[in-house]
């Protein structure tokens, strides 16, 4: 079967893209992983209408309501490749199936890679975030770690007070100079040099090299992104350099560089959350949609 756009990622982003299609009476194919970015984390914050509310109904409710439409189809599994074909595109599932698509939206998302210290991983979406927005209102003003990866850590550092008392773990990885120093603070930031051994406790304290531990609420973290899906780099789609990886470029309306196809959610994002990847998924869905009809 032939389809107006396949859908490489059922999360929030696809969700999104797959519901303006779906509204215009187009044929979809959503193609889904299932592993949602944040499917770590108990509860999803920022987003109007759903604050608080577990991250996996949010994406259970729009799975559920782009399925009330017929002319969507569903598949479990991995896309593993895709190139152009005629006027559109071929797409094989890891099952060994081929599936052909008009247009194709791109919404796998990314992956985190944190740093190698003991004990982050297991309290990633627990008490170590990346995000003030979505979680450090929970924190209700307690004490916050920012464990330091690059320069960019100045920036979390400069952020988090507005959250609670904040101490900058630099770790090796970034020194503040003097004008930054000055910076912090004034912003109430507590700079720890020595070097961080592990993180341990209930929550997330810190163990440092000499033997003290800092007791913390919440410890925020920058990890390095990577693309999910492979198909971007398979098509030739052009990339723009991030401060935490790669991410693809897009223009107003989500296409890539590559004519007929739109990408959407976090690998279309220098950052993102849940109410930017569904934001930018309605827009790849209306691109795709009228790509269609003017092209």
């Amino acid at each position: 079967m032939s389809y107006d756009a396949i859908i490489i990622g059922g999360s929030y982003a696809g969700l999104s893209a797959g519901l303006q299609l779906a509204r215009a009476r187009r044929r979809v194919l959503v193609v889904d992983a299932g592993a949602r970015r944040n499917r770590f984390a108990s509860h999803s914050h920022g987003f109007l209408g759903q604050d608080g509310r577990p991250p996996e109904e949010i994406a259970a409710d729009g799975r559920a309501e782009l399925m009330d439409y017929p002319n969507v189809t569903w598949t479990v599994g991995e896309a593993t490749a895709a190139d152009a074909e005629g006027d559109g595109f071929r797409v094989t599932l890891g099952s060994g199936e081929v599936e052909q698509g008009r247009r194709l939206i791109l919404a796998g998302g990314v992956r985190d890679v944190l740093p190698p210290v003991d004990g982050l991983a297991e309290r990633w979406g627990r008490s170590v975030f990346h995000c003030p927005y979505c979680h450090g209102y929970e924190l209700d003003l307690g004490r916050i770690g920012v464990l330091a990866v690059s320069p960019m850590s100045m920036h979390h550092a400069m952020m988090l007070p507005d959250w609670g008392s904040t101490t900058l773990f630099t770790n090796g990885a970034f020194v503040p100079d003097a004008e930054q120093l000055e910076q912090l603070a004034r912003r109430g930031v507590v700079v720890e040099p020595d070097a961080v051994k592990s993180i341990g406790g209930e929550r997330a304290d810190i163990n440092l090299a000499d033997g003290r531990c800092v007791a913390l609420d919440g410890l925020f973290v920058l990890p390095r992104t990577h693309i999910n899906s492979p198909l971007a780099e398979q098509l030739g789609c052009a990339l723009n350099d991030g401060p935490m990886g790669r991410y693809l470029q897009v223009t107003e309306t989500q296409e890539t560089s590559v004519p007929g196809v739109f990408a959407c959610g976090d690998a279309a994002l220098v950052a993102g959350s849940v109410a930017l990847a569904v934001g930018t998924g309605a827009r790849a869905g209306a691109g795709a949609h009228q790509s269609l009809i003017f092209r």
